[in-house]
C-alpha cells in the first residue's frame, strides 16, 4: 500500500523546488528528464534522491510519446540543463529518461534530444515505473495519463510484470472541451488547467475518462488487483479517481500532485565534476 502521505510530502517538495534550490545531501547529483507531451521536465536529486530543483517548461514537441520537433525538443531540453546548471552552480552530466509505456520504439529519438544536450543517458524507464520509484507499491497497478496515452505498469512484490500503453489522454480531453465551448485548443488546454472550472467540466470528459479506464478494465485481473494508482499530468483533474474507481470496481488513488509523480534516478553524475554540494 502506497504511504500516501509520504508521496504528498514528497511531491510538495519537488514542486516547492522550482523556485527554491535546497542544499544538497552529498557531492553527487542525479538528473531525470521526462519529454512529455504537454510538458518537458527535468528534476535535479541528490545522494538520498531528496528533490534539489526542478525546471518544466510547457511543449508541443512530442505527440504520443513521438518527438515530432527534435529541434524544438533540443533547444528546450537544453534551456532547463542551463537554468539548473546555474542555479545548482555545476555541470549536470548523466540523466534518466522516462518514456510513455509501449513507446519503445523512440527511445534512441529521446536519448538523441537528452545526448544533444550535452548529457549521458544512463538509464530509460517507462513511466508507470519511474512514478514507482516515488509510489514504492509492491502489489497493485500504476496508471500513467499524459497527454497523449494511457499506460499502465502492473506489478506484483515490487516487480513490474507487464506494460501496456494505449492512445487517450489529457489532448482527448482538451479537444472535447475545445468544441464543447466552441473556442480555440489553447484556451481549451487552458479551461482543463483551471482548476476552479473542474467541477464544470468534469461532465463534459466524463466519457473520455471513462475510455481511459476502460484502457485498464482491458489488461487487469479484478480478483487480484487491490488498487489502482494514478500518476501524469492528465490526473490533476479534479474527481478522475471517482470515475476509474466507479468504472473499474476497483479502489483507486490519487497523490496530490500527480502531474510531478515521475521522478526517475540516473547514475549519479561522475566525481570530479561537481564544483560545490559537498
Amino acid at each position: 500500500m502506497m504511504d500516501l502521505d509520504r508521496v504528498n510530502a514528497y511531491m510538495a517538495r519537488v514542486e516547492e523546488s522550482e523556485t527554491k534550490t535546497f542544499q544538497p545531501v552529498g557531492s553527487k547529483l542525479k538528473v531525470g528528464l521526462d519529454l512529455g507531451t504537454a510538458y518537458i521536465v527535468m528534476v535535479v536529486l541528490d545522494e538520498e534522491n531528496n528533490p534539489i530543483a526542478c525546471e518544466k517548461q510547457a511543449a508541443q514537441v512530442l505527440r504520443d510519446g513521438v518527438v515530432v520537433d527534435y529541434s524544438g525538443a533540443l533547444r528546450i531540453v537544453k534551456e532547463l540543463k542551463a537554468k539548473l546548471e546555474e542555479r545548482l552552480g555545476t555541470e549536470l552530466m548523466n540523466c534518466a529518461i522516462a518514456m510513455p509505456a509501449g513507446t519503445e520504439s523512440s527511445v534512441k529519438t529521446h536519448q538523441y534530444v537528452a545526448e544533444g544536450a550535452g548529457f549521458e543517458v544512463t538509464n530509460v524507464l517507462d513511466e508507470p515505473s519511474a512514478a514507482n520509484s516515488i509510489y514504492q507499491i509492491e502489489d497493485g497497478v500504476v496508471v500513467d495519463i499524459g497527454g497523449g496515452t494511457t499506460g499502465l505498469a502492473i506489478l506484483k512484490d515490487g516487480k513490474v510484470v507487464q506494460i501496456e500503453d494505449e492512445p487517450t489522454g489529457g489532448t482527448h480531453l482538451t479537444l472535447v472541451l475545445a468544441g464543447n465551448f466552441h473556442v480555440p485548443f489553447q484556451e481549451a488546454e487552458a479551461i482543463k488547467q483551471d482548476y476552479s472550472r473542474h467541477k464544470e467540466i468534469l461532465p463534459v470528459v466524463k466519457a473520455v475518462v471513462e475510455k481511459m479506464a476502460s484502457i485498464v478494465n482491458r489488461y487487469i485481473d479484478k480478483e487480484h488487483t487491490d488498487a489502482i494508482y494514478l500518476c501524469g499530468g492528465t490526473c490533476c483533474l479534479t474527481g478522475i479517481e471517482k470515475i476509474f474507481e466507479k468504472e473499474t470496481g476497483i479502489r483507486t488513488i490519487k497523490p496530490a500532485n500527480p502531474f510531478l509523480s515521475l521522478i526517475h534516478i540516473s547514475e549519479p553524475t561522475r566525481p570530479g565534476r561537481i564544483s560545490h554540494g559537498s
